[in-house]
């Protein structure tokens, strides 16, 4: 079948949950609720290098 015969015909589930309510609520999207489960483990090497950077700073002098 060609294009035509298909086109319009397509059917997509509707987004549920917050998805539904907030746009910025999907996959890579930049709600802060949805950015913080994303970075965790990022914010948790970054408070973790800064704190081994703070105790190097304070062997040296």
């Amino acid at each position: 079948m060609s294009f035509n015969n298909y086109f319009g015909k397509d059917k997509r589930k509707p987004y549920r949950g917050g998805k539904a309510i907030d746009p910025s609520c999907r996959n890579h999207g930049g709600c802060p609720w949805c950015e913080g489960n994303r970075m965790y483990n990022d914010k948790k090497h970054r408070e973790s290098a800064n704190e081994q950077l703070k105790e190097y700073r304070m062997r040296i002098g």
